[in-house]
C-alpha cells in the first residue's frame, strides 16, 4: 500500500476533521486556510484535517504544503479510471495532495444513491492507493424511533468494511454520525452515543478480531459528528486546543461537520448534533 496514515494510533492522537460540504471556491478557501494556518500551533496537539470541494484541492495542497494541516476528500469512486462521468478517482486524489477521504456520508447515502455495497467499494479502492478512509455510519430517525440502530450501523459497517482486511483496518477512520440528531432539534446524548459505538467496535472485534480491531477502540477512530451552525473564525486553532485540553468543542465553521476523535471527558447533559456547544466524548 502507498502513502501514510493520517493517524498516528500509537499516541492516541485526537483527530479533528472539517468537512466543508458544498462550501467555499477558491478563494473563500484561501482566506479560510490563511487565517487557519496564521493561527495555528506548530504542534496542535491533535491531527488536523481539512476536506474541502474537490476544485478547492489543489489551492489547498498548496497552502497546507510544510503544515500540520492534511487534506481530504469528501467522496470517491472506486476505479482509478473510466468512462464515469462527473466522478473522481483515488489516484487522482492521491496525486493532487489528499490523504484522506470521506466515504458513505449521509448525505450521500440519502441524496446520491449512495448503498452500504457502493461505500465498501470506495473504501476499499481508497485504502488500496494508500489514503485514510472515514466511513461515516449512521442511522436516521425513523430507525431510532424503531429501536433499529445497531441493526442498521451493523449492516452499515459490514457493508463498508467487506473489502477491507485486517492490515488495511489500520488505514480506516469509523465516523458515527446519529444522523437523526442533525438539524432536526434532537440530540444525542453521551450515554447513546456510546452504546452504538461499543457495539460497533464489538462488531469490528468479532470480525476482525482484538488486535486487528484495536485501531477502532475508543479514542482513537470511533468518531462523533455534528453539524455546525455558528460562523466561522479562526477555527480549527481553537478546535485543537480544546480537544488537546479536554474542553468541549464549539465547532466554530459555517455549514460543515466536524468529525473529532481522541480521548476527552464526557461531561454529562452536553450533546452531540445540537444548534450549539457540542462537545466529544470518551467511549469506553
Amino acid at each position: 500500500m502507498k502513502g501514510g496514515a493520517i493517524v498516528d494510533r500509537s499516541r492516541r492522537t485526537p483527530v479533528i476533521a472539517g468537512n466543508w460540504k458544498m462550501n467555499l471556491g477558491p478563494a473563500a478557501c484561501r482566506e479560510l486556510l490563511e487565517e487557519l494556518l496564521a493561527e495555528l500551533p506548530a504542534d496542535p496537539g491533535c491531527e488536523v484535517l481539512v476536506c474541502p470541494p474537490y476544485l478547492d484541492l489543489p489551492l489547498a495542497a498548496e497552502l497546507l504544503a510544510g503544515s500540520p494541516v492534511a487534506l481530504g476528500a469528501q467522496n470517491c469512486h472506486w476505479e482509478n479510471a473510466g468512462a464515469y462521468t462527473g466522478e473522481i478517482a483515488p489516484a487522482m486524489l492521491r496525486e493532487a495532495g489528499c490523504r484522506a477521504v470521506i466515504v458513505g456520508h449521509s448525505e450521500r447515502r440519502q441524496y446520491f444513491g449512495e448503498t452500504d455495497e457502493t461505500a465498501g467499494r470506495r473504501l476499499a479502492a481508497a485504502v488500496a492507493e494508500g489514503l485514510t478512509g472515514i466511513l461515516c455510519v449512521g442511522e436516521s430517525l425513523a430507525d431510532r424511533e424503531a429501536g433499529e440502530e445497531l441493526a442498521v450501523c451493523a449492516r452499515q459497517l459490514a457493508g463498508g468494511l467487506s473489502g477491507i482486511d485486517a492490515a488495511g483496518l489500520s488505514r480506516v477512520i469509523l465516523a458515527y454520525e446519529p444522523v437523526w440528531a442533525i438539524g432536526t432539534g434532537r440530540t444525542a446524548t453521551a450515554e447513546e452515543a456510546g452504546r452504538v459505538c461499543r457495539a460497533l467496535r464489538q462488531m469490528a472485534a468479532e470480525r476482525y478480531g482484538e488486535e486487528a480491531a484495536a485501531g477502532l477502540r475508543a479514542g482513537e477512530s470511533v468518531l462523533i459528528s455534528g453539524t455546525v451552525y455558528t460562523a466561522r473564525d479562526a477555527a480549527h486553532k481553537r478546535l485543537c486546543q480544546l480537544a488537546a485540553e479536554g474542553k468541549p468543542l464549539p465547532f466554530p465553521i459555517q455549514g460543515s461537520v466536524i468529525y473529532y476523535v481522541g480521548p476527552s471527558p464526557a461531561r454529562p447533559g452536553q450533546a452531540v448534533g445540537s444548534a450549539g456547544p457540542t462537545t466529544s466524548y470518551r467511549m469506553d
